[in-house]
């Protein structure tokens, strides 16, 4: 029996997912495992952060964290994210884990021994002020090919060429902006070149990959390949496994893919069972399907190959490498510097996964780069989710509990023309899970909301509300041909709309499903009692203009911003009309018949007055005499257990009020300063 090892590529843990790592491959991947699975496959679904690499080590600089922080960070976010969309991974781990760090040094040792990596001394940009080396995103210039300002060490946004390492015009260090030195290191290379025969006879073998995904490995294959550097100067990353190159770390290119392997790894650990994984990466059996966007074609279909085929430990290469191109938003490239984005984590604090796993599989860049536009989200929405297939689901529902006292005769006699339609849908059925395993997916979304579509047209067609007075038996026949329809409708919608396609099996009473039995469902005879809700609700236009005001907007990161509607904000005139000042304790005494209250004496250099503050728990009267405290001086008096008080002084304290500080003054500032 195949069994599927399916992973979607490791994102970035730099920052939340947007629509355009969804498009590219995360929602194409979990369509395809909901499917499998539900034709009873054997299917692991494995993914997890890629931690490593220059982008974390520049956002940890840029935020004055760790990069451990930034990663812990998002991998959190990115997981809920997934899972609040759908998207459930049997594991979704992280390369900085230490199951990660030992097998991804076990195979940089093995190609070393195996004798496919050699050592090369190469130039690199080093900044003498932070006394670092600088790798590829470190350093920006002039690009020496179309002139462009702010082109990295590595490429060129404008123009898109490659860069080689020292060659920009007018470098700069990204860091502290000083002028780099041009300095010698010396790095590990994978030797790709070795691997040239084997890899043009295994692209070839594989017949079934999509034309994108062939023609660019062959046209690299036909360049002819090269060495690659698989070391990088950061302290960040997983450490070169070979004395004296111990400051070295993998280059996150080499040692991300390999995280897929550790992944499995760790899934299988954590069941318990240590050798388990082996059957999904080594057994002849496994098919190894990786989803991607096409900027990592040529690392799965070349380069990730080369890795497994050096090692020489039995793996299987990649079975089939499923790219998609790129996901432009209205009209213009993805941008995540200037916001030009729609974020997951975002979005779904608005809408429901549902709408957007809909839209997107419906325009998904299979072969060429595709538009979203929130114009089309609506449309979408409102004229397909809510008209078509929400439409027919809740008048059939409504009219049976309505008009048939929500009865439901199983096993009518059919017309030629009922047969006609269901033969129709059913055709359907499995035109949907054909394009699912030959990954068209946006023909399948089509077909499947054209399973709707023909069940509005036979409803429509049939006139229920007529028959309800002139053919009731006949009624009786429609309802149940319309609530066939509907149980098909809440099965094959699963890949697609699996929320709404689970509320809707809920209701039928359908607990589970396997594919090839669909057509075989029968909708219960009685839903008298039963209640469902609308299934989509249609968008205003005025929600849809402000989703696209926020596009472009200035985005502030949730990891170090607190959202603004966690805080009632205050003027600055009004915080003027506080008066703090320093004041001098004289005196202090436990207010009687209180355990937390104590009464102080202060000095404000003008006057003299008394204050209650509720720190008795945590000090002693004695432990304040002398301080200079922080107080309100102008806060309305109030009366607390008998004694009035003029003011109130500043502590601090957790939200338990477990822990109390009081705010001292500068020994060397007098009572009556002021404070702000």
């Amino acid at each position: 029996m195949t069994r599927y090892l399916v992973t979607a590529a490791l994102p970035y843990a730099n920052g939340p997912i947007h629509i355009g790592h969804l498009a590219g491959c995360y929602l194409p991947a979990d369509i395809y495992v909901r499917y499998l699975r539900l034709k009873g496959e054997d299917v692991c679904f494995i993914c997890g952060s890629d931690e490593h690499g220059v982008p974390i080590t520049i956002k940890a600089d840029e935020m004055k964290k760790t990069p451990k922080e930034i990663v812990d960070y998002y991998h959190e976010v990115m997981k809920e994210s997934f899972e609040k969309f759908g998207i459930v991974f049997d594991n979704f781990s992280g390369t900085s884990r230490p199951v990660h760090h030992e097998n991804a040094k076990h195979f940089f040792l093995k190609l070393y021994e195996n004798g496919y990596v050699s050592k090369k001394i190469e130039k690199q940009y080093y900044c003498e002020h932070c006394k670092r080396f600088l790798p590829d995103r470190y350093v920006e210039g002039v690009c020496p090919h179309c002139k462009a300002e702010g082109a990295r060490g590595d490429q060129c946004d404008t123009c898109g060429k490659p860069i080689d390492n020292v060659s920009l015009i007018e470098p700069k260090c990204k860091i502290c902006g000083a002028t780099p030195i041009v300095k010698e290191t010396e790095h590990f290379y994978l030797d790709l070149d070795k691997f040239q025969g084997r890899l043009k006879d295994y692209i070839n073998s594989r017949t079934w990959w999509k034309d994108n995904v062939k023609e660019f490995s062959l046209g690299w294959i036909k360049e002819g390949l090269k060495p690659r550097a698989i070391t990088r100067d950061l302290d960040w990353g997983v450490k070169v496994p070979i004395e004296g190159f111990e400051n070295k770390v993998l280059y996150v290119w080499f040692d991300a893919p390999i995280g897929y392997i550790s992944s499995t790894i760790e899934y299988f650990k954590n069941k318990g069972d240590q050798k388990g994984w082996e059957i999904w990466w080594k057994h002849k059996d496994t098919r190894i399907i990786h989803f991607l966007g096409k900027d990592n074609i040529v690392f799965h279909s070349v380069i990730w190959p080369s890795i497994l085929m050096g090692v020489d430990e039995g793996y299987n290469l990649p079975y089939d490498i499923p790219a998609n191109e790129y996901l432009n938003i209205e009209g213009k490239k993805l941008s995540t510097s200037r916001n030009w984005a729609v974020w997951l984590d975002d979005y779904l604090k608005r809408f429901p996964p549902d709408i957007l796993r809909y839209v997107l599989a419906s325009i998904l860049p299979e072969n060429k780069d595709t538009d979203f536009s929130w114009t089309e989200f609506q449309n979408r929405n409102n004229g397909e989710l809510a008209d078509i297939y929400g439409n027919f689901v809740n008048r059939t529902v409504q009219f049976v509990l309505k008009y048939n006292d929500g009865k439901v005769k199983i096993g009518k006699d059919l017309k030629d023309d009922d047969k006609e339609f269901l033969r129709n849908i059913y055709e359907k059925v499995e035109n949907v899970g054909k394009y699912i395993e030959t990954y068209q997916l946006r023909k399948a979304t089509y077909e499947f909301m054209d399973i709707a579509r023909e069940s509005n047209k036979y409803f429509a067609s049939k006139e229920p509300w007529n028959l309800s007075k002139n053919d009731r038996d006949y009624l009786d026949t429609v309802l149940y041909v319309c609530m066939k329809a509907v149980v098909v409708l809440s099965c094959v919608g699963d890949p697609f709309i699996p929320f709404t396609s689970k509320k809707l099996r809920e209701f039928l009473s359908i607990d589970s499903f396997l594919w090839k039995n669909i057509k075989e469902i029968e909708p219960q005879n009685d839903f008298k009692g039963k209640k469902l809700d609308i299934l989509f609700t249609k968008i205003d236009k005025k929600i849809i203009e402000e989703e696209r005001k926020r596009m472009g907007q200035p985005l502030q990161d949730a990891f170090n911003v607190a959202s603004e509607k966690n805080y009632e904000y205050i003027s600055i005139d009004y915080f003027k009309k506080i008066q703090l000042v320093v004041a001098k304790v004289l005196s202090c005494e436990k207010v009687e018949k209180s355990d937390k209250l104590l009464k102080l004496k202060i000095d404000l250099k003008e006057e003299i007055r008394e204050i209650v503050a509720g720190v008795a728990l945590f000090y002693k009267p004695e432990e304040l005499v002398g301080k200079k405290i922080i107080v309100v001086k102008n806060l309305e008096p109030a009366t607390i257990r008998g004694n009035k008080s003029y003011g109130m002084l500043l502590a601090a304290s957790d939200k338990d009020k477990k822990r109390v500080k009081v705010l001292f003054a500068d020994e060397e500032s007098e009572a009556g300063d002021t404070v702000g």
